[in-house]
């Protein structure tokens, strides 16, 4: 009220400021006298004609300064009225100064009956003029826009999602991932840091955001100074794990790179002079028809891969008191490929993460406990070969059917020597993590200083490769997903700089120590842990997309199978149009690789396309378990057309994940999964298949009344579909279990066994020598039913819906 920005010393503003004043308060009021009124109104007509007829002080100027000086102060007044006050605001904001604002007053036009003077009737007129000119050409505007409008082509809307999905696609080709090929195989020979510093300043360049290059020093299971034996303790024959022969006498036989690194990671080490005793695929059968021919404490076992975790049956092995395991593939399970006889195999017995700082990050200041090895037992892989050799079996049969190995029924035990000398040391692993924003991003938020009600917290989807190979000699496994992988971002970037902005923000990462445990992806999991427990909607996986070419595998949680199926089918037709096309297998199998901690400890939704050699059938679901020596993808696929559909499947993924309104993810095929896996399973109870049905009804709900609106653009409501994303993120974390047994995931939503549907825990129980670990298990999953259900019911709560409402 008191601005001195507003008070002018012109005695013209000063005369007419004392007028509005007075005119303010008679209107207020009613105190003046009608003649006091009308006098002030002379004095303040003769001070407008006085400065109308000034050359110096025209009417424009005269208005330009009651626009810069709007405030209607009274700064001459000691004691200003109060009653001016709720007056002054309607006064003192018009956009045409004061005194236009006071003429657009009836009241006080009223008050002034005479004519005005002749200079200001001529400027009236000139304005007035001027006026109706502008008017008529404004209208005249109008008119020949509309005309036009009407007329000429629509203005082409921004492109839709479909537009978007094949630019996105056509920009992916096999030549452009053949040629981001071509510089990894320079570094594939270098440490595992150059390569994370390639795929940093790689990343970078291309555009995204935030890229970070994270460490963490953990301790990592590497081979001794000299390959493992086993030594016939009849014959004296010694043995590298390959079969070949060596000299007992002389620890350092120079083995090759692929002998050298034939080893269990995290074993026990040592030597241990035992019986072997053929336990076959380590089941509980087996082992209870071993334990009935003799004492098997501190033997060795000969053990197959496949059927089961190996972590599962290593912790059975030592709780049944073997000292050691030797591990081999019957080639019955394998590839039908003759050199696998003799090959010997890596494998690593870290269920995740850096051993020495279980369950928290590997940062500076962390404890670590003193943990060198996983097992008690001494545990090596074997050549079939040399399997073949200990089993005392003379010839094997590898026509059609094939005949599996096995340690004839009169055949005496070899008595042998095993001696392992790996050793542990502290390294440092790294991990590329780059961000391509979404439309909320809450760190702006924070600099602005401003939470918007309808803006939902930023939401990640995570896209993972990795770097790492499990020695120099494997490295050629890793190129071909780092190559998807930049060619994903090169794609999705150049489409952000034509201005797509994605709804939520994608972390592309690639893993550093995923051979030995996927400790990098374990590590900076538990780092940022409560962050992605909040925003993590789904992981995607490029972990080996390329590892064969006769079966195109694509594996989902229950919430993606839907999503996953599409986009199989599509690339189907299309395959078939081309004429090469490899069978369909989606399904929810566990799987190894970094996918682990997302799926196994944070319950997040994942998926991953990949080609490989054999169907993931009962037997030989988990070979992949077997660390062998991988082809180089210009050897496997040379024209790079099975990295191209890969390519072009996950980029199509990640679109819809980081685009739709509402996630993806379908809870009713949660629900029919469940009932599939209590179909034919002879541990099922009546009260296990009432909660599989009521989960299915609520499922079916939800997805029909409440996910089928949100998804319709006309009765959309964002607060709904905000609300219903976060049930349908929620919605697998019910299936977490507290501890699971060894090698089986928390997450119960995913088989062991991709021929027959079975919840894990039922067929692998914690404790499967005793009577009641099924109990236990059954009780564990009606109760992770018993929750989804309730998470559904909150849902359709949060709408104000339930299915007794709609009977």
């Amino acid at each position: 009220m008191g601005d001195t920005h507003g008070y002018s010393s012109d005695p013209a503003l000063q005369g007419l400021e004392g007028m509005a004043y007075r005119k303010v308060r008679a209107a207020h009021t009613g105190s003046l006298e009608r003649e006091e009124l009308q006098a002030s109104a002379l004095d303040l007509e003769w001070d407008m004609e006085k400065e109308l007829q000034d050359p110096g002080l025209g009417l424009d100027r005269f208005q330009l300064e009651c626009v810069e000086h709007r405030t209607v102060g009274n700064s001459n007044r000691a004691d200003p009225d109060p009653d001016l006050e709720p007056i002054q605001p309607s006064v003192s904001v018009s956009p045409h100064g004061r005194f236009e604002r006071l003429q657009e007053d009836p009241n006080y036009i009223s008050h002034f009956t005479r004519a005005p003077p002749k200079g200001q009737r001529r400027s009236s007129c000139s304005l007035v003029k001027y006026l109706l000119a502008g008017v008529g050409l404004f209208i005249l505007g109008l008119l020949i826009g509309h005309y036009a409008h009407s007329t000429d082509k629509p203005t082409p809307e921004p492109p839709t999602d479909t537009d978007l999905l094949e630019e996105l696609l056509r920009d992916i080709t096999a030549e452009k991932i053949q040629a981001l090929h071509r510089p990894f195989i320079s570094i594939s020979d270098d440490n595992e840091e150059a390569r994370a510093k390639h795929l940093y300043q790689q990343w970078t360049d291309l555009g995204l955001t935030d890229v970070q290059l994270s460490n963490y020093s953990v301790l990592l299971s590497l081979p001794g100074p000299s390959s493992s034996r086993i030594v016939d303790r009849a014959s004296h024959e010694c043995f590298l794990p390959s079969g070949a022969q060596c000299d007992p006498r002389n620890h350092n036989n120079n083995p090759t790179a692929d002998q050298h690194f034939s080893y269990a990671a995290y074993s026990a080490t040592g030597s241990l002079e035992a019986v072997v005793v053929d336990v076959q695929y380590g089941g509980l059968e087996d082992m209870r028809r071993a334990r009935t021919t003799m004492n098997v404490t501190n033997q060795i076992a000969l053990l197959k891969l496949g059927q089961a975790p190996l972590h599962y049956k290593i912790s059975f092995l030592a709780e049944m008191g073997f000292g050691g395991v030797l591990l081999y593939m019957d080639p019955c399970d394998g590839p039908r490929d003759q050199s696998l006889w003799h090959k010997a195999f890596g494998v690593t017995l870290n269920p995740g993460g850096d051993p020495s700082t279980p369950g928290y990050p590997s940062i500076v200041g962390s404890y670590r406990e003193e943990w060198p090895n996983l097992t008690s037992l001494l545990v090596q892989p074997i050549s079939a070969s040399l399997a073949k050799r200990l089993l005392n079996i003379q010839s094997v049969g590898m026509g059609s059917p094939c005949t599996p190995l096995a340690m004839p029924a009169a055949s005496e035990r070899r008595k042998i020597q095993l001696t392992i000398g790996t050793h542990s040391i502290y390294k440092t692993v790294n991990n590329v993590c780059g961000y391509l924003r979404g439309k909320t991003n809450p760190e702006n938020q924070l600099r602005k200083c401003v939470w918007r009600k309808m803006e939902p917290p930023d939401r990640y989807v995570l896209v993972g490769s990795r770097h790492d190979s499990w020695h120099k000699g494997t490295a050629a496994d890793w190129r071909g997903g780092s190559a998807m992988m930049t060619q994903i971002i090169t794609s999705v970037t150049k489409q952000a700089r034509r201005g797509w902005e994605p709804d939520r923000t994608t972390v592309f990462c690639s893993w550093g120590g995923s051979a030995l445990g996927n400790i990098g992806s374990f590590e900076w999991g538990e780092e940022n842990r409560v962050v992605l427990q909040s925003r993590a909607v789904a992981y995607v996986s490029l972990h080996s997309p390329v590892r064969g070419t006769e079966t195109l595998r694509s594996t989902a949680s229950p919430s993606l199978l839907q999503l996953t199926s599409d986009i199989q089918k599509r690339q189907l037709l299309s395959c078939i149009r081309g004429g090469s096309c490899p069978g369909p297998n989606v399904s929810s199998l566990q799987i190894p690789g970094d996918v682990s901690f997302f799926a196994n400890h944070l319950a997040v939704p994942t998926m991953e396309f990949a080609f490989e050699q054999t169907k993931a059938e009962e037997k030989s679901s988990f070979l992949s378990e077997a660390l062998f020596s991988a082809e180089s993808p210009e050897t496997l696929d040379p024209l790079f057309k099975f990295h191209e559909t890969i390519a072009k499947m996950t980029a199509e993924v990640i679109l819809r994940l980081v685009n739709d309104p509402v996630l993806p993810f379908y809870p009713l095929d949660i629900a029919l999964d469940v009932q599939d896996k209590l179909k034919d399973d002879p541990l099922r109870t009546p009260r296990l298949l009432a909660a599989a049905a009521s989960l299915r009804e609520s499922s079916a709900f939800l997805q029909s009344e409440t996910m089928r609106p949100a998804n319709d653009p006309k009765e959309r409501d964002p607060s709904h579909v905000r609300m219903l994303n976060d049930v349908l993120r929620d919605l697998e974390k019910s299936f977490m279990v507290p501890q699971p047994p060894p090698g089986v995931y928390r997450n119960l939503l995913y088989s062991l066994n991709g021929k027959v549907p079975q919840f894990s825990i039922l067929k692998y129980p914690l404790d499967p020598l005793k009577h009641n670990a099924v109990n236990k298990s059954l009780s564990l999953i009606i109760n992770a039913i018993n929750s989804a259900e309730k998470l559904i019911r909150c849902g359709l709560d949060l709408f104000e819906n339930s299915p007794d409402d709609a009977n």
